[in-house]
């Protein structure tokens, strides 16, 4: 059996680092950032933008590998050129 995604907006991942750690120096503006490039998982809902929370912190702990998880940068499509 997968192990469902656990999917949240900017917002929400922003409110669960912080009750992880309240001392937190991590920013939305950082985890936006992250995500915009590419550096974690997101999956466009909409004009929503959801971010793959596990992915976070994954990548916040150093164990993340955006290249293994082939991911592609929001805003970038694998439409070929013409």
């Amino acid at each position: 059996m997968q192990k469902l995604a656990r999917m949240r907006t900017l917002d929400e991942c922003y409110k669960e680092i912080k009750q992880m750690d309240e001392n937190t120096a991590i920013s939305k503006y950082y985890i936006r950032q992250l995500a915009i490039s590419g550096k974690i998982p997101v999956v466009m809902c909409g004009k929503k933008r959801l971010i793959n929370l596990d992915g976070l912190i994954d990548y916040l702990s150093g164990t993340y590998n955006a290249a293994a998880a082939n991911v592609i940068p929001y805003g970038y499509t694998n439409r070929k050129k013409q």
